[in-house]
């Protein structure tokens, strides 16, 4: 759900159903840094903090990043370190007190459960973000965009508040080099130490044979399995085989990349279905192929409670009750490589006037790639920085047209744009192939829905769990 769209009170929102609410964790650290710069407008992030178990830690946030009343429009919001293998102490502060952040509001006003959803490629953050993430009490955790098989050995030790590592993925590594993240919850615990509950543990999977490895070599235990089809807002695996793409330029999927899901039921744990089955037919479907439910995106991210910008929300809505609403899965813009999906919509990243206005700067580098470089040290790079740093570390020229910077067009889709000068980061929006399907949500004369009325719909009579 990118960055800030299913926020907490989205993810409230859908919990309060009865049904899972889950919390993006993408960037939670500059949210919640850029939110207090804001001014905190009423008091929620100040309230959670209150509650943190570690008073010193939310005392510097507060004290480095909250304005009152909030900055001026025409101020840059204050820079951060990038993230990186030894991480910042300031970010380390940052990811915990922004997942604790996020869960704690999530969970206010009801006694359902609410989730936390991370990418595995964004992996310099995983270690300090759960652990704040379980501090908050989350009950799921979600992890897609990548091959999680560690992340249950990290939870099963942070939640007993010990030290834990991860393998960073760096390209060009050699046998003996240290690529390992560390994080000691000793590093930043204060008094005694609260007891935490272990979540459950859902990867995000596009195949039947990932879902099988996960659970033969995962070090801990998988719960079950969010499968996500190719349809789905986001990041999208990319095709199986050679890339080939349709005459509108997208990658073109086949039968290879259908989930198998009679070898899914095989293996005996839970799964919920995702992409495209946001309507109650396919939720239906989903139920007679033995799934416990589905996942659901893009309908929520254009409801009133996602952290989508009004004025993007609106425009797209107003679009899809026309039924022109149109999204491009685009083999080039996510510096990942990955095939991201991309709604049509003047002003913003899909704009191509608006991209080539851009300069190039990568600041926040929640994107970047790991490589070893020339000292055999860990290094970032990114293929939508600017194009002489990029080769300058050893980046290939063919790997930068049409890359855009994510980091920032997300953050600024939900409001929080960094300005530069008189420049002003320029949006992108995420969606579902489906965006058009929002319709079904608005009542006759209406542009405009709720969470509940998304759940009340797609649920009817049927007995599941939607996911946020």
């Amino acid at each position: 759900m990118g960055v800030g769209i299913s926020d907490w009170r989205l993810a409230q929102a859908v919990s309060r159903t009865g049904q899972l609410g889950v919390v993006s964790g993408t960037a939670l650290d500059v949210l919640l840094a850029r939110r207090l710069q804001m001014g905190d407008p009423g008091g929620h992030i100040r309230r959670a903090l209150a509650r943190l178990p570690l008073p010193g830690l939310a005392n510097r946030i507060l004290s480095r990043y909250f304005i009152e009343g909030g900055k001026s429009p025409d101020q840059p919001f204050r820079p951060m370190p990038l993230h990186a293998q030894h991480e910042p102490a300031e970010l380390i502060d940052l990811c915990i007190a922004g997942n604790f952040v996020e869960v704690t509001l999530a969970r206010e006003g009801h006694a359902h459960a609410v989730g936390m959803n991370y990418l595995e490629k964004i992996q310099t953050p995983h270690l300090p973000s759960i652990y704040g993430a379980l501090l908050a009490g989350v009950d799921y955790i979600l992890m897609g965009a990548g091959i999680p098989a560690k992340i249950p050995g990290a939870i099963d030790r942070l939640v007993n508040h010990e030290p834990a590592t991860y393998p960073l993925h760096v390209v060009g590594a050699q046998p003996d080099d240290d690529t390992l993240m560390r994080f000691d919850p000793a590093s930043v615990l204060e008094g005694t130490k609260p007891t935490l509950a272990r979540p459950v543990f859902l990867p995000i999977v596009s195949s039947h044979v990932l879902a099988a490895t996960l659970l033969k070599k995962s070090n801990g235990v998988v719960d079950g399995f969010i499968v996500e089809g190719h349809t789905a807002g986001g990041h999208n695996a990319p095709p199986r085989g050679k890339l080939q793409l349709n005459e509108a330029g997208e990658p073109v999927y086949g039968e290879r990349d259908a989930v198998d899901l009679e070898k899914m039921r095989a293996l005996g744990v839970p799964f919920w279905l995702a992409g495209g089955f946001g309507t109650p037919a396919a939720l239906r479907d989903a139920l007679r192929e033995g799934a416990q439910g589905i996942q659901v995106g893009t309908a929520f991210a254009f409801a009133d409670e996602s952290g989508l910008h009004a004025s993007y929300k609106q425009a797209l809505r107003e679009r899809a009750l026309r039924g022109t609403a149109t999204v491009f899965t685009d083999p080039l813009a996510s510096p990942t490589s990955f095939p991201l999906k991309v709604a049509d919509l003047p002003g913003t990243l899909s704009d191509p006037a608006v991209y080539d206005a851009r300069v190039r700067v990568c600041d926040l580098g929640y994107l970047r790639e790991a490589y070893r470089d020339a000292n055999g040290s860990v290094a970032f790079r990114c293929a939508a920085e600017p194009v002489s740093t990029y080769l300058a570390k050893g980046g290939h020229a063919e790997d930068v047209a049409g890359r855009k910077c994510i980091c920032n067009a997300l953050v600024a889709t939900m409001g929080l744009p960094q300005v530069r000068g008189r420049a002003v980061e320029p949006a992108i929006i995420t969606s579902g192939d489906a965006i058009n399907d929002i319709a079904m949500f608005m009542e006759a004369g209406r542009t405009d829905y709720t969470a509940a009325d998304v759940v009340r719909l797609l649920i009817g009579g049927a007995t599941a769990n939607a996911v946020a």
